[in-house]
């Protein structure tokens, strides 16, 4: 019984092996492509690889670092908003510059009043104590004038009479009452001329240094409010509620370094692509005029005509590119714009790669 069953395990193994075989040996068709690969389509093209952007008359999408630092308050826009130039995108928090500029303003405004109180002078009230102190003045220099000259009579008349103590202080006492006069109507008169020019003067300069003072510190107020400086499109927002910026960006968590606080791109609906072209194919270019290029989404059968805009004439490195600081650098390439002219249905956003050909005929 028990090699009956051997046997038949032995058999049932054998042919599980022969269909094993079979089925693994069978051939599948491979299965077509998701997507045709990118291809030449000109008999002598440079390739080059390309980065979408909006489509901007100069330079590259507007990236937005704030001039002061702190921590974010408000953000006022969302990713793909349309803005106007001056619109409020985000502030940050300016308790503290707020306060300093109400200090200097109201500074400027003390150092202002001064200076209309100089350009006042003389003060009435000021003026009619000054001249009652005159009029006393001249009134006890004639009481001492009559009480020098009545004893001096008396001495004139009986020396025995008055002592010469006596007639030597009153005599004091007038030279004393005739100084006080003197310097009473002096003060009377330095009164009534009112501030000095150049008392004016140096309160003006004070005014003026502290005006300056207040504006430049509601200038740098103005800062922590990011406005638009253009017409355009918000394009990506960095920062969040509460977090820190600084004139460097904010931090990236993703990318382990600093980025820009936002950034903007133009107005118009269109798109444009910027290929980089190895420095050692620019010769093989045509004519600006007779430039002319197709684009490759990459992972898709779409492929769509480029019309050309503009080449920067600065050849850079080519780590600009994908900024890897581990890159060569060594390797320097071309910047070429092209417009992308027809959509045609493609799904296309800013900072996304695609594959770019070049007629080189």
């Amino acid at each position: 019984m028990k090699q009956r069953l051997l046997f038949l395990l032995a058999f049932a193994g054998f042919l599980a092996g022969i269909v094993a075989a079979y089925v693994y040996g069978v051939q599948q068709p491979p299965r077509p492509p998701v997507f045709a690969p990118a291809s030449n389509p000109y008999a002598h093209g440079v390739y080059a690889e390309g980065i979408v952007e909006s489509d901007q008359a100069t330079g590259e999408n507007i990236n937005l670092y704030p001039d002061v630092t702190g921590p974010v308050t408000r953000i006022l826009v969302h990713e793909g908003d349309a803005v106007k130039a001056g619109t409020v995108l985000l502030t940050i928090d300016d308790s503290v510059q707020r306060a300093t500029a109400l200090q200097l303003e109201a500074q400027a405004q003390a150092a202002a009043t001064m200076l209309d109180e100089l350009k006042a002078q003389p003060r009435r009230e000021t003026l009619d104590v000054a001249q009652a102190q005159v009029g006393a003045a001249t009134a006890s220099l004639k009481m001492a004038q009559d009480q020098y000259d009545k004893q001096e009579h008396a001495y004139m008349i009986d020396p025995k009479a008055v002592s010469k103590d006596v007639l030597d202080n009153l005599t004091n006492s007038l030279k004393v009452a005739r100084a006080n006069l003197e310097v009473v109507t002096r003060q009377y008169q330095l009164t009534r001329a009112g501030a000095w020019s150049y008392d004016i003067r140096n309160q003006e300069r004070q005014a003026e240094a502290l005006e300056k003072a207040a504006a430049a510190s509601n200038a740098l107020l103005s800062k922590y409010t990011i406005r638009a400086p253009a017409d355009g499109v918000v394009l990506s927002i960095n920062a969040a509620l509460g977090s820190y910026v600084s004139p460097q960006g904010v931090y990236d968590t993703y990318a382990q370094g600093q980025a820009p606080m936002l950034v903007m791109g133009s107005a118009n609906a269109r798109l444009a692509v910027r290929c980089y072209v190895d420095e050692i194919l620019i010769h093989r270019l045509p004519d600006a005029k007779a430039l002319k290029a197709r684009m490759f989404v990459r992972g898709t059968n779409i492929e769509l005509p480029l019309e050309f805009s503009r080449i920067q004439p600065y050849v850079s490195p080519k780590i600009e590119l994908s900024d890897q600081r581990t890159e060569r650098v060594d390797v320097r390439v071309l910047p070429m714009i092209f417009r992308i002219s027809q959509m045609q249905g493609a799904h296309l956003y800013p900072g996304q790669l695609v594959d770019v050909y070049i007629s080189a005929e």
